[in-house]
């Protein structure tokens, strides 16, 4: 199989892996995502998004508004991590004991900012609005229900969320 990343994309790999592998070390449970959620809103203020913070208790909400326009798009991803130890020796493995990124949300929170990124040095390009969604508490807590009756939602045309499959064969 082939796989044919963009440019802007391919350019920003090598600060997504590094974002990926930094939140895997440290990941925190439901509505614990303190860390990781000052890292995606201060990476979003970087690159001149509006950022709105504690949204369904520690989700993020960055709002990026094209030149013209047009829909209000919104890109999801998951922050939570699982009460499970990690037992892997890869050089980036949990520092926090009894829990880990077992199922890919630091990938997927890795790859939101990769766009965010990406869309922000396009801005002028785009019509509409797209907002970024660092969602809480994923894995059964009732983390988007929280960020719906925060107001998320509001003026949302249509959301699209993200999912990795097998990141490990790829040394991410």
């Amino acid at each position: 199989m082939t796989i044919h990343i963009r440019p802007e994309i391919e350019g920003l790999k090598d600060t997504i892996i590094s974002t990926r592998r930094d939140i895997h070390q440290h990941p925190e449970l439901a509505f614990d995502e303190h860390r990781t959620s000052k890292l995606a809103a201060e990476r979003l203020e970087s690159m001149g998004i509006k950022v709105q913070t504690g949204v369904g208790k520690t989700g993020v909400v960055g709002t990026l508004k094209g030149a013209r326009d047009g829909k209000t798009i919104a890109l999801r991803a998951d922050m939570d991590a699982l009460p499970i130890q990690e037992t892997s020796e890869i050089p980036y493995k949990s520092k926090n004991d009894g829990i880990m990124h077992a199922c890919g949300h630091d990938g997927h929170t890795a790859m939101l900012l990769g766009t965010a990124e990406a869309l922000s040095k396009n801005a002028k390009k785009l019509n509409g609005t797209v907002k970024f969604f660092f969602q809480p508490a994923e894995e059964g807590q009732g983390g988007a229900q929280y960020m719906i009756e925060d107001g998320a939602l509001d003026g949302v045309d249509e959301v699209y969320g993200i999912h990795l499959w097998n990141c490990q064969k790829y040394g991410t």
